[in-house]
């Protein structure tokens, strides 16, 4: 009917605007639910399994979608050939039914030139990477709607619950349940920065807030950082560091980050971590984890995310839908948020 969510299709309705293609949405998608996700558990990392343990508690994971493996996390990367002994696990233990995955660490975030939560995606391929300022492989899941990700492509978009902390874990998790169906009324912000390097997302910003204006309030904004607002539900810019974030107010399920080279080493970079995005309150972000050089496609496309997160999907969805050329990034946060999501009427 009008209005209903669809399940087991696939979409791409495209226009061209500004450069990049991008979704219009013809009905609402139903978002990924936890049936449907496998939470991936390091048996070695207390955290990890702290972080586990929360989530599947609070989302009601059936057991067999905890999936548990063993290795030593004492960095922030993880070689090639632990991972694909990993993977092996991973795949081997996953229902069919399993359509994404969550790891539940913040480090290591990387798999050799890959970020992590790619590397559990696509599997381990160098198509990925790249060395200097190249262009990568694209993502088969880039601006296509569907219910069934490794049904229909053999893909398990992931995201990573990371956090430094339990009560950090505990805190995001109950932002994500927050989310759920909620209908937040909060502002789309869209920071052109005087940041040139780092502003590359700039030319998108016109259409994003326009997308973002058909539901909620959306402001474009020619300033290097925002400040004193208390209705944050998206919040994109370009900067090395972002300033104020202590004086924002994220509703839950905010969706938030940043473009510069380093904002996926999150327990190590030089810049702002993508973690102190989840720290000041948003529900999910997202950074690269080695010098992407500042190519938009390798980064969140804010048209795309907005439209899909709008259109009910989830935070994982959404955020894996608006990336060209993901390999390199690593999508963090409570991946089942969907503050769109139309709940079950009551009987």
């Amino acid at each position: 009917m009008p209005g209903a969510c669809e399940r087991g299709t696939v979409r791409r309705v495209t226009r061209l605007a500004l450069g990049l293609a991008w979704l219009l949405a013809a009905a609402q998608a139903c978002a990924l639910d936890a049936r449907e996700l496998a939470v991936i558990v390091n048996a070695r990392d207390p955290l990890s399994v702290e972080i586990g343990d929360a989530y599947a508690a609070a989302r009601k994971l059936p057991a067999k979608n905890l999936i548990e493996i063993e290795f030593e996390a004492s960095g922030p990367v993880l070689p090639e050939s632990e991972f694909a002994r990993i993977k092996q696990i991973v795949d081997a233990a996953a229902d069919p039914a399993i359509q994404a995955f969550a790891t539940t660490w913040a480090a290591p975030y990387r798999v050799d030139c890959m970020s992590v939560t790619s590397a559990f995606a696509f599997g381990f391929n160098r198509a990925y990477c790249a060395t200097g300022c190249k262009p990568t492989a694209m993502s088969p899941l880039f601006n296509v709607s569907t219910r069934a990700p490794y049904t229909d492509f053999g893909i398990r978009p992931t995201m990573a619950i990371a956090a430094r902390t339990g009560q950090d874990a505990r805190r995001l998790i109950a932002h994500g349940l927050a989310a759920d169906g909620s209908m937040p009324d909060g502002t789309a912000y869209f920071l052109s920065t005087s940041d040139e390097a780092r502003n590359t997302r700039h030319f998108l910003y016109p259409l994003a807030a326009r997308i973002a204006h058909r539901r909620i309030s959306a402001e474009h904004l020619h300033a290097d950082a925002l400040t004193a607002r208390s209705d944050v539900l998206f919040y994109f810019t370009g900067a090395k560091f972002v300033a104020g974030l202590d004086s924002l107010g994220f509703r839950p399920g905010a969706i938030a980050d940043h473009l510069t080279s380093y904002g996926g080493r999150l327990t190590d970079s030089p810049q702002m971590s993508a973690l102190a995005w989840l720290e000041a309150g948003a529900t999910a972000s997202y950074g690269t984890v080695v010098e992407p050089c500042n190519f938009p496609q390798k980064f969140p496309n804010p048209a795309l995310v907005v439209e899909r997160y709008l259109d009910g999907a989830s935070a994982l969805e959404a955020y894996w839908a608006s990336v060209m050329m993901p390999g390199q990034g690593v999508f963090i946060g409570e991946p089942l948020a969907a503050p769109f999501r139309p709940q079950p009427a009551s009987p």
